[in-house]
């Protein structure tokens, strides 16, 4: 059994919780919200841009943490509070606990601002283009301080359960838009897996590495998903003309797969259609 420490357990960190508990590990989970806790999970409410809030978090002695707290406003000084800040000062908790094995940061792949037709992978160069990605990064080169493990799991948009947006956007095509860029994705049931997969790695004793994209197989131009989605909603397509000045990029998923991590969901035919079903 491994004692696991969730900063964050909201939509995603909650599932990890869950699933980690399942499988007998003890879960303690911070969150913000004084909403019901988890059954399974001990639950400490404290905000991560708070540090007296974040007292008690020096008792737990986790040998595992999961930080995957989400910035609660697209500002930069939020991204900084939640990201950078927030991680610093929940590792400061941990200065004196000799138990701790790993550190996993939740991260994005917006890290990659680079506009390009290239397939990008996690050893390429992360040049952010904006303040989120600057920040993520910024919160990255935290763990590098770290003398035990740490891993960057940069995930793609994450959709599932609560996160319908390209679903919605699908159907009010007015509001498509006027250009088409690559775009990528990792259902939320999957990110919740494969943070769970590599906390159960660690907890092994099998090595992983210290950065991951989390995404699925496909990247796909965004007017593909669209018009996919519009198809299966019975919804009239507009007849917009996209150039072939293609933005956004290409991510590659082959590090995930070459540590054993299965993916329920394979590409965005897969996990739409098992959306769309539910509803």
């Amino acid at each position: 059994m491994t004692n696991v420490l969730i900063v964050g357990c909201g939509g995603l960190g909650g599932k990890v919780a869950e699933l980690l508990s399942s499988v007998g590990h003890a879960v303690t989970g911070v969150r913000v919200s004084d909403k019901p806790a988890i059954a399974t999970v001990n639950c400490i409410q404290a905000d991560v841009t708070e540090v007296t809030s974040l007292a008690s978090l020096e008792q737990v002695f986790p040998d595992v943490v999961i930080y995957c707290v989400a910035a609660n406003e697209q500002t930069d000084d939020s991204y900084r509070m939640h990201y950078v800040d927030g991680l610093r000062n929940v590792l400061n908790t941990q200065s004196e606990n000799a138990n701790l094995q790993h550190v996993f940061f939740v991260s994005s792949t917006r890290v990659y601002g680079q506009k390009t037709q290239d397939l990008l992978d996690e050893a390429t160069l992360a040049i952010p283009s904006d303040f989120g990605g600057e920040r993520l990064l910024e919160a990255e080169q935290l763990l590098k301080e770290m003398s035990c493990g740490s891993t960057t799991i940069r995930l793609s948009g994450i959709y599932g359960a609560g996160r319908r947006y390209l679903v919605n956007l699908a159907k009010a095509p007015e509001r498509w838009p006027q250009s088409n860029k690559w775009t990528n994705r990792i259902h939320l049931d999957d990110a919740a897996r494969f943070i769970t997969f590599l906390c159960e790695q660690v907890s092994a004793g099998k090595a992983v590495e210290d950065c991951y994209i989390g995404t699925d197989d496909i990247p796909v131009l965004q007017h593909d998903v669209l018009r996919w989605l519009a198809t299966k909603l019975s919804v009239t397509q507009p007849n917009i003309q996209v150039g072939n000045d293609l933005g956004g990029k290409r991510l590659s998923n082959q590090r995930l797969h070459d540590v054993g991590f299965q993916l329920m969901y394979k590409s965005y035919q897969d996990g739409y259609s098992e959306m769309l079903k539910d509803a």
